[in-house]
């Protein structure tokens, strides 16, 4: 996995402090995308142990309330194994820091994929220029779900914040 870069003291993207890991890679093209640069599974820099550590570092500082993942797209099928593999290494060494993760997808297609049952939070769905909204709370358009992944495990779908 590629990725771009490690956003320490984050206040935008998820509830509290978190350290943001923008991976590469994004098949969606979403018009008037924030961050066309890192569509290319290609760009970036490799995500290798030293990475890791730097996210590790973050993540052991009291205040910083967990970590996103974001870019690109998390779920781009070349990043599913490591994202997944980074998810359940962070649940391990962290237990009570929280796990966003922002994607394209929509939640019904990727609800049953092994990284889920890691995280806390799934921001889901294309951004939709024509329904960009400045005012949502953690989403770019009014179609995006900010959706509480393990309440909605076994439950359906429980969404924390819609139009």
């Amino acid at each position: 996995m590629q990725y771009h870069n490690i956003t320490k003291d984050d206040m935008l993207n998820g509830d509290g402090l978190r350290v943001v890991l923008w991976v590469a890679g994004c098949s969606h093209g979403c018009k008037e995308c924030h961050n066309p640069v890192t569509w290319d599974p290609k760009g970036g820099i490799p995500f290798d142990e030293e990475a890791k550590q730097e996210v590790f570092e973050q993540l052991e500082k009291d205040y910083i309330s967990g970590i996103t993942y974001s870019g690109g797209d998390p779920l781009f099928m070349g990043n599913r194994e490591c994202i997944t593999a980074l998810a359940k290494e962070v649940r391990e060494r962290f237990p009570d820091k929280t796990q966003w993760l922002y994607t394209g997808y929509e939640w019904e297609e990727i609800k049953d994929l092994p990284v889920i049952s890691y995280l806390d939070v799934v921001v889901d769905g294309r951004f939709e220029i024509s329904q960009k909204d400045t005012q949502l709370h953690w989403r770019g358009s009014a179609n995006q779900k900010v959706i509480d992944v393990q309440a909605s495990l076994g439950q359906g779908q429980i969404v924390l914040h819609e139009s």
